[in-house]
């Protein structure tokens, strides 16, 4: 289950993977418009605001199968309590949490002092480092696990789940 030889994942496993693409590609972006805040660059701020606004999006459709798909079914061989799924939806929450602090702190606003961008661009750099680590973690360690673990019955249905055609 633990085993550390090159895995091959099976097609629902590899869509979940593929959806970390574009994800990166969007944190990348996120990042460096984060320093073009700190950097005081006057534009930059309200293009965050709505680059967060469509990644958030993003992310909650991603985590919500992970969770509601991937999670419950591993826990069936790793129990609910601890291990890895718990870190991963505590990773889950925490990168959710610095995101919609963002989002809640700009909700009905537009003018911001320096400060107040600086500290939210920083919620945003805190996401980033969050779930960059995470998606290597998933991707190193959890998804070779349920390739591993699950039968090729739930690896059907995993499939099918994560198509939505189940």
């Amino acid at each position: 289950m633990f085993g550390s030889d090159p895995i091959t994942l099976s097609e629902g496993l590899n869509k979940l993977v593929s959806e970390h693409i574009p994800l990166r590609n969007s944190l990348e972006n996120l990042n460096s418009l984060c320093k073009k805040v700190e950097e005081e660059q006057q534009a930059s701020f309200e293009q965050l605001v709505q680059e967060v606004k469509a990644f958030a999006t993003n992310l909650d459709y991603h985590s919500e199968r992970e969770e509601d798909i991937l999670f419950r079914m591993m826990e069936v061989y790793l129990g609910k309590n601890g291990g890895p799924i718990a870190v991963m939806e505590y990773e889950h929450e925490q990168a959710h949490g610095y995101i919609n602090e963002f989002l809640k702190n700009v909700e009905s606003r537009t003018k911001f002092p320096i400060d107040e961008k600086i500290e939210n661009a920083t919620l945003i750099e805190n996401a980033y480092h969050t779930l960059i680590n995470h998606f290597t973690k998933e991707e190193q360690v959890l998804y070779p696990m349920a390739e591993r673990m699950f039968t090729n019955e739930e690896k059907k249905i995993v499939n099918q789940k994560v198509s939505g055609t189940m």
